[in-house]
């Protein structure tokens, strides 16, 4: 059997823009991928704490050291610049690789500099 478990979450990320035009995604700065292993293409849920949305989509990677968090083509109508969302990456496991997996997370302050 596998379980789908939380492999790696981006906490508090602040969306510094929505773009209604592009086809679709979520920008996310390479540093940040980087600190939790998420890699561009990668599936991800969103939950938006300032509206209560939530969504898949996947990730495209944004400038290197910039902050940028883009809400990216119809996930620019799940919330607005300035709100604060949550990244999450699972993985399927078996259940003896379950014991061995230790979530990545990354808490971040309200310029999307990693603070944990």
């Amino acid at each position: 059997m596998l379980r789908s478990m939380l492999r790696a979450k981006i906490h508090q990320a602040t969306v510094t823009d929505a773009n209604i035009s592009y086809e679709g995604s979520l920008t996310v700065d390479q540093d940040l991928l980087d600190a939790t292993g998420m890699i561009p293409f990668e599936q991800v849920r969103v939950s938006n704490l300032n509206n209560g949305e939530r969504f898949e989509t996947y990730i495209i990677p944004g400038e290197r050291g910039s902050g940028v968090i883009c809400l990216n083509g119809a996930a620019a109508r799940k919330g607005v610049k300035g709100d604060v969302i949550i990244i999450f990456s699972y993985a399927y496991c078996t259940e003896d690789e379950i014991d061995s997996l230790t979530p990545k997370i990354i808490r971040l302050d309200g310029n999307n500099k990693i603070i944990k």
